[in-house]
């Protein structure tokens, strides 16, 4: 008997599949990195731009109005005559002031929403009673005295007598 060995069938690129997932890894960690540094550089920009009479909000949630801007340190006003130290790296946003403009234009907006809102409602209830009377004049209701074929439920026991 004569055995003969036949090489075995070989995938072929074998080093790529193994470069392929650390190519990923890598890359996803570059990816994130650079969006943490991104953010640290907003952060940043906007601790270096505040100014006394800025509104902002601290990472807690305080908000207050920036009083004084030190090398570490804000002081914020969080209500008349209160005043609170925060270290800059707290401070999470500036609110944007409004101005009259926009305040105007977004109480017109409101009062347009109002009024169509207002208008919709007519319109529903409207169609809710002529859909109610429609089915008055359509569905039979039996009278409340008359006896039903069936009183019992047809739910089945929910524990056993013994």
């Amino acid at each position: 008997m004569v055995l003969i060995a036949a090489p075995m069938a070989s995938s072929g690129g074998g080093g790529i599949t193994l470069l392929l997932p650390l190519i990923l890894i890598v890359g996803m960690i570059w990816f994130m990195s650079r969006t943490q540094r991104k953010q640290r550089q907003r952060q940043a920009d906007t601790v270096a731009a505040l100014q006394p009479g800025t509104k902002v909000i601290t990472t807690s949630g305080q908000v207050g109005i920036v009083e004084e801007v030190d090398d570490e340190y804000v002081t914020l006003e969080i209500s008349d005559g209160v005043l609170v130290q925060f270290v800059k790296a707290a401070i999470g946003r500036v609110i944007p002031e409004e101005t009259e403009d926009a305040t105007a234009t977004d109480e017109a907006a409101d009062d347009a929403a109002d009024e169509t809102a207002a208008d919709a409602e007519v319109k529903t209830d409207d169609v809710k009673a002529e859909a109610k009377a429609d089915v008055k004049d359509t569905v039979d209701v039996p009278d409340a005295g008359a006896e039903k074929a069936q009183d019992k439920s047809k739910l089945p026991p929910t524990h056993t007598e013994n």
